[in-house]
């Protein structure tokens, strides 16, 4: 799945109670489809005094959100992203508000030097679950076409 909202970016917060706050991404995490903003929905954590820490604590830190709360920002404005794959075969995100690339996920591709048919056939692995039938492929999975006995 593509990442819109990438770690650095610099986002407005655009719901719940920290709406309107711009800060930088710290970190996304995948699992949850949640991000972390720099000084958007603050926690406070209270840790209790232990014998290395006689006085406790009070943490104030930010807590994840969703990332469907948050939107890139391109000039100020929240803005939606897209991909472009450039005829070199770079990959890019552009902001749709302005137009402006927001970063390069990959650079131009190298020319190949060998066939394609041979470097695709060689990659495959042996154990795949497509089956083979009197020399062709189908697309049913192995378990489900059955052996028939002579």
């Amino acid at each position: 799945m593509p990442r819109h909202i990438r770690k650095g970016d610099n986002v407005i917060v655009t719901k719940g109670a920290s709406k309107g706050i711009v800060g930088e991404i710290l970190r996304v995490i995948d699992e949850g489809e949640r991000v972390v903003v720099r000084g958007a929905n603050i926690r406070t954590m209270h840790i209790k005094p232990t014998q290395a820490r006689p006085q406790g604590q009070i943490l104030k830190e930010e807590g994840p959100m969703h990332k469907s709360n948050v939107s890139p920002i391109v000039d100020g404005k929240p803005s939606r992203v897209r991909f472009v794959s450039k005829p070199d075969g770079s990959k890019s995100r552009i902001a749709v508000r302005g137009g402006g690339e927001l970063h390069q996920l990959r650079g131009p591709k190298a020319a190949s030097t060998g066939a394609k048919g041979a470097s695709a056939a060689s990659t495959k692995s042996a154990s795949s679950p497509v089956a083979k039938v009197a020399g062709k492929k189908t697309n049913k999975p192995a378990s489900k076409t059955g052996s028939k006995k002579l």
